[in-house]
């Protein structure tokens, strides 16, 4: 078997993949752009990716490719049609990095809620050595419990942030944007009680024509002028322009965010001029990206290979 890895770099130079080869001769590329994926899968028999395109204009050409693993858990770069009329599996990775996003949903949360950065910024700046008494907390901070912290998108990691909430004392409740959520143990209720209710909301949906830009303007404005919106989801779910007036305008108190519009963030996003991190925190879409997460990424990857070459079919999304 000859197997392309189109973009190694994707999980991290500091992760191995050289079991790989314990299937054939691989090739590996740092990254691949849409104009090198030709080039770059030719003759290969598996093409492993992320987010390199994989549809008929990059694949004609590549008349040998049998199976397509995704580093991921997401497909939206491949065409799944194509694919199987060409008799191309696709196989991807679920829930390898549920733990690792469910924390970094806290770790937004907690360092806006307990205004973090500014009280680091009073120790560190020499204002705390310099006052006459032990504490500081000038900056009001809020407990967890007995807040309401809403959820979008009751999945695998929406159900482990809202165990994980329950924990802090937090009343759960959750919109489905398809109305099939069968999630009995926590409250469902419409996308306006949602917003009105909660003092956190996270966002946990997948990308579709239903989510796309679910979080606008009026969503914004319908929410709790001291609400947390926290968005580790996929960028588009959350209208990046309507966000940054609600927090210029306090609409909302603040924002934390794994997740862009376009990644990685353009000037032209006004986000990107927000510098203020007591009311907006950004992180470079690494929410996913912990250590363990990216070993479970790898094995199971190995996994998909392995069971294909016994004919078995595992984790693919075109049989």
């Amino acid at each position: 078997m000859k197997i392309a890895v189109l973009e190694r770099n994707s999980v991290g130079t500091d992760i191995p993949v050289s079991c790989y080869e314990d299937f054939g001769e691989v090739t590996y590329f740092r990254n691949t752009v849409e104009a090198d994926t030709a080039e770059h899968v030719a003759d290969a028999d598996i093409v492993i990716a992320n987010k390199a395109p994989l549809n008929e204009a990059t694949l004609k050409e590549c008349p040998n490719v049998k199976l397509i693993c995704e580093f991921a858990t997401g497909f939206d770069n491949v065409d799944l049609a194509y694919c199987k009329s060409r008799g191309i599996k696709v196989a991807n990775v679920k829930d390898y990095s549920t733990p690792a996003v469910a924390q970094h949903t806290f770790a937004l949360a907690l360092y806006l809620m307990e205004h973090l950065p500014a009280y680091d910024t009073y120790v560190k700046g020499g204002a705390y050595g310099a006052q006459d008494r032990f504490s500081n907390f000038d900056l009001p901070f809020a407990e967890l419990a007995g807040k309401t912290w809403g959820i979008i998108g009751m999945g695998n990691i929406g159900r482990m942030v809202a165990k994980i909430a329950t924990a802090f004392g937090c009343n759960v409740i959750f919109h489905s944007v398809t109305g099939k959520s069968t999630v009995t143990e926590y409250e469902q209720v419409s996308k306006e009680e949602l917003l009105a209710r909660s003092d956190v909301l996270s966002v946990h949906c997948p990308l579709s024509e239903l989510t796309r830009n679910l979080i606008d303007a009026a969503a914004l404005s319908q929410m709790k002028k001291t609400a947390i919106l926290i968005n580790v989801a996929r960028g588009p779910v959350v209208d990046n322009d309507a966000l940054y007036e609600a927090l210029v305008n306090g609409t909302i108190a603040a924002a934390g965010l794994d997740v862009l519009r376009e990644e990685p963030i353009r000037e032209s996003n006004p986000l990107s001029r927000l510098k203020d991190s007591n009311r907006l925190i950004i992180t470079p879409h690494m929410a996913w990206a912990s250590t363990e997460a990216r070993i479970r990424l790898v094995d199971e990857v190995y996994k998909n290979i392995e069971a294909f070459l016994k004919g078995e079919d595992r984790n693919i999304v075109n049989p």
